[in-house]
């Protein structure tokens, strides 16, 4: 096994190794070239949580993906019929792109683009920025070979963001963003080269010629950010933001806001799904100060799908109905608590922990962010096994949530009583060596000494997940 792929599979998730393993039998089965590319190698390689995992195939990659999905249950969300290219989503949450490797070329800047399936050398030479255009092969004969034709290992180094050409971004405008949106997130600097080809493009304003679907496909990459209020700030700071609407580059910018759904978000355990759709979350957030003029005039700038608007604009409503449920006085336990918000939408959750004025809401879904659902993930399956369940039945999840109420539910033990022992021991050590002068002296309460005592000489666990 090469360094590459072990480093690789120490990033994934469980639900993201099986998803792997699942897609490089189905590229094996089909004969065709199966590579890692883009924002996964980018991410991997420079030390960031991989969210969504690219692949990119020598052929057929919609047939690929249809017979993936077949055979795994995954669903394709979307498809790029130009590009070839399948969104997809996995049983457990994990996300993925599967797109044939390709050649673009623009007959003008800004233009629909010519495409033709090409070679992975010649997909990573045509795209926007060297430290996305880096591949592993995942091909059983090639199997960990890297492959990096623009050198954007160094330039992962260096902590620097450069085009791949000088045209990369009169070529396809809403590169722009992307550039914006990267250093907002990575914090890396803008080549010098890429920097004036940024300005040039600017002072040709050719963010105008940005159609209203690649602004929306940009508007949902920004709202799956881990910070999307830092993003629209970098895009108003380059005069960018009006693209979207004129009113989100004035007072009406709800930044308090857009801080709040970044830390309710980082209350979410990295890699756990929860169904969270950030884009209706975060378009409720970005919008709250908005009219409804104004909000239209968002929907049309980026010809947004009718599903996407009704995420958004009735999000709020399926909000309230949860928030009922949450404040109920019924829920007494917390497994309570846990099973009414495991059952509930993660956009739902959050926008209650950005927006809900109810105390006893927000702290019960803290708990349940802080306390309940790391406790049930501690769960295994021997646990489980353990009381009886046979993996694979249909009762063995159901024995699995009554293992997990039980844990949640059960009281943390107490002490046993200190021995006369060690009250005499506790009594008499206020005198030793070290302590208060004589005169100065408080009388400790033995019990509470020896608590002290036995919690200071438990051992430290370390490496604890956070």
């Amino acid at each position: 096994m090469s360094d590459y792929m072990f480093m690789l599979e120490n990033h994934l998730s469980a639900a993201q190794a099986k998803m792997l393993s699942e897609i490089q039998a189905a590229a094996a089965d089909a004969n065709v070239g199966l590579f890692l590319t883009g924002g996964a190698m980018r991410d991997m390689l420079g030390g960031f949580p991989l969210r969504e995992i690219d692949f990119t195939v020598e052929g057929n990659a919609l047939k690929l993906a249809k017979t993936v999905a077949a055979k795994t249950g995954a669903t394709i969300t979307s498809t790029d019929e130009l590009r070839k290219i399948a969104h997809m989503v996995f049983p457990g949450g994990a996300r993925t792109t599967i797109g044939m490797a390709r050649s673009e070329k623009y007959p003008k800047p800004g233009g629909k683009p010519q495409v033709s399936p090409a070679t992975i050398y010649e997909d990573l030479r045509g795209r926007d920025f060297t430290i996305n255009a880096i591949a592993i092969s995942l091909s059983r004969a090639s199997r960990g070979l890297l492959v990096d034709p623009n050198n954007g290992i160094g330039d992962l180094e260096r902590k620097e963001l450069r085009a791949v050409g000088n045209y990369t971004l009169y070529d396809d405008p809403v590169r722009m963003l992307r550039l914006i949106r990267l250093r907002a997130r990575l914090g890396f600097t803008i080549d010098e080269r890429t920097m004036s080809q940024f300005q040039n493009a600017l002072e040709a304003e050719m963010e105008k010629r940005i159609g209203p679907e690649a602004l929306m496909d940009e508007l949902r990459r920004i709202a799956d950010e881990p910070d999307p209020g830092a993003v629209i700030l970098a895009l108003e700071q380059e005069k960018l933001l009006g693209l979207y609407s004129p009113a989100l580059t004035g007072p009406k910018q709800n930044v308090a806001g857009l801080q709040k759904l970044h830390k309710a978000r980082q209350l979410v355990p990295f890699g756990v799904d929860i169904r969270l759709q950030n884009l209706g979350l975060f378009l409720n957030v970005l919008t709250e100060k908005l009219n409804p003029k104004e909000k239209q005039a968002l929907i049309k700038a980026t010809a947004m799908p009718k599903e996407d608007v009704e995420l958004w604009q009735k999000l709020e409503a399926r909000a309230k109905k949860l928030e009922s449920a949450v404040k109920s006085p019924k829920l007494r336990k917390p497994s309570q608590v846990y099973a009414v918000l495991h059952k509930a939408a993660g956009d739902e959750v959050l926008f209650l922990l950005v927006r809900s004025q109810q105390r006893v809401v927000q702290d019960r879904i803290r708990n349940y962010f802080e306390k309940y659902l790391p406790a049930s993930l501690e769960v295994t399956d021997a646990d489980v096994q353990a009381e009886g369940g046979v993996p694979g039945t249909p009762k063995f999840e159901k024995l699995r949530a009554q293992v997990i109420a039980k844990r949640l539910d059960a009281r943390p033990k107490k002490p046993p009583e200190p021995t006369p022992e060690e009250l005499a021991a506790a009594a008499n050590g206020a005198g030793g060596p070290g302590g208060p002068p004589e005169g100065k002296r408080r009388s400790p309460d033995p019990v509470l000494a020896v608590s002290a005592r036995r919690r200071a000489q438990e051992p430290v666990v370390t490496g604890a997940r956070k």
